[in-house]
């Protein structure tokens, strides 16, 4: 007897179902990715970012670096949640009820880091942590001497030079300030906020805590 006739096997069948249903459209993907919970990559996204803007906080005037990376990481992960949030309310409202926890998730790290950061919570922190170990090293200062340090470990602080004028002490801190070179201040005086102080040039200086100053050179 002769061979009977190949017949189509049960694979390709399946592969021409797939072929005639066809890939899903880019709304369908959409409506899918925003069906689901915030889970396992976009929360501990968020946290990292909120992490990020806590140590860009704790740096004297801010570090310009862990800002950009924080800016854009956080305006990009804010888009995505309002995104999924708008789609998931117009075809998935049950689903948000159910998983609502890991839907406020995100906006309750936003608030917490914001907050934090308001009430200068990580530079009085670090400033606090490093406060013994830069007097010590204030004691090796003399007016109007500046002692380069390049980077030397301080504390909490990488340290570029430390300064006495007029009975305050300056560190200048490595990669602190947006916009200019920046620095901790230290005066057991009162030192004016916000306008330039005879004698100290170019500086500005912003109250932290106590006897602690933030300057920034214009």
């Amino acid at each position: 007897m002769s061979a009977a006739a190949p017949g189509p096997t049960p694979d390709g069948s399946v592969a021409k179902l797939i072929e005639i249903a066809g890939k899903p459209t880019l709304g369908q993907r959409m409506i899918s990715w925003a069906s689901r919970p915030p889970g396992r990559l976009y929360i501990p996204a968020c946290g990292a970012v909120g992490l990020l803007l806590l140590f860009e906080d704790s740096v004297p005037a801010g570090h310009l670096p862990t800002f950009l990376v924080g800016l854009v990481g956080g305006l990009l992960l804010a888009g995505m949640g309002a995104l999924r949030l708008g789609i998931a309310l117009a075809v998935a409202r049950p689903m948000i009820r159910h998983y609502w926890l890991r839907w406020i998730s995100a906006p309750l790290i936003a608030a917490a880091a914001i907050g934090v950061s308001a009430a200068d919570l990580p530079l009085q922190a670090r400033i606090q942590a490093s406060s013994e170990d830069l007097l010590a090293l204030r004691q090796e200062a003399e007016d109007p001497t500046t002692i380069p340090l390049n980077g030397e470990q301080v504390g909490l602080y990488s340290l570029r030079s430390i300064s006495v004028s007029e009975d305050i002490t300056h560190f200048a801190v490595e990669g602190s300030g947006l916009f200019g070179p920046s620095g901790l201040a230290y005066s057991t005086g009162e030192v004016p906020e916000g306008v330039f102080v005879p004698g100290q040039g170019s500086k500005i200086y912003e109250h932290v805590s106590g006897d602690w100053y933030v300057w920034v050179d214009h």
